[in-house]
């Protein structure tokens, strides 16, 4: 029987091996069940390289509202990685959720980083 971890692991796979033939950076998500974590990643000859990086662990985006893992916190968190990135010179990524399903708080913070001016 195949659990859930797996079939998780199998869709993020899947969709990091597209994002490679891509050649784009992508926005990385990571979600655990106490915080959001988002990082813009860029595949290398030499392994990938972050970019830019934000979760709600951090205090400037504790003092602004995003404390857990929430709707609220990944709006903060989808704005500020979208600030982040372009500050970067970041100009266009390819949107990877690993593996986790496209709603609440992982939609939440893709559609706040599309409307900080990132597009994917």
């Amino acid at each position: 029987m195949v659990d859930k971890k797996l079939k998780q692991r199998r869709r993020a796979v899947k969709t990091r091996a597209k994002i490679k033939q891509l050649g784009v950076p992508r926005l990385s998500v990571g979600r655990t069940l106490k915080h959001l974590y988002a990082q813009i990643i860029i595949a290398g000859p030499k392994g990938d390289q972050v970019l830019a990086s934000a979760s709600t662990l951090e205090k400037s985006l504790k003092s602004s509202g995003a404390v857990a893992r929430n709707v609220k916190s990944a709006t903060i968190l989808g704005e500020a990685i979208a600030q982040r990135a372009l500050a970067a010179g970041v100009k266009h990524v390819a949107f990877d959720r690993s593996g986790f399903k496209y709603h609440g708080c992982v939609k939440a913070l893709a559609e706040a980083a599309r409307a900080g001016g990132l597009p994917f």
